[in-house]
């Protein structure tokens, strides 16, 4: 079993910045894939950042360029700076791992940007 913790969530103004962290713990013998996902009210959960577990790092289209992901596999923890925050960024963020042959979800924090 593999158990997430998310935080860092909260209020901020649009063009404000947050970061948000995530720690691993339980089975995990090898690399994985970390990341981060986000579900906005009456929408599909969506991908935001993953590092895969051969170090690559994808971004969704809507968030590059303003949001940076970093982790340390061997650490088990990663986090993802915000910057340049948009109210469409609103959303409940939730930290990702697949760590085969299983994904496990964090239980997510709350980013609302609102002025």
């Amino acid at each position: 079993q593999v158990q997430l913790v998310d935080s860092g969530g909260g209020l901020v103004q649009p063009g404000g910045s947050l970061r948000l962290a995530c720690a691993a713990s339980g089975s995990i013998f090898s690399t994985y894939s970390m990341g981060w996902y986000r579900q906005a009210p009456g929408k599909q959960r969506e991908m935001v950042a993953m590092i895969t577990s051969d170090n690559r790092i994808n971004y969704a289209e809507s968030v590059k360029g303003r949001f940076i992901i970093s982790g340390d596999n061997a650490k088990n923890t990663w986090s993802l700076q915000m910057n340049y925050l948009k109210p469409e960024d609103t959303a409940v963020y939730y930290c990702y791992a697949y760590v085969t042959p299983f994904g496990y979800w964090g239980q997510g924090t709350q980013v609302t940007v609102s002025s």
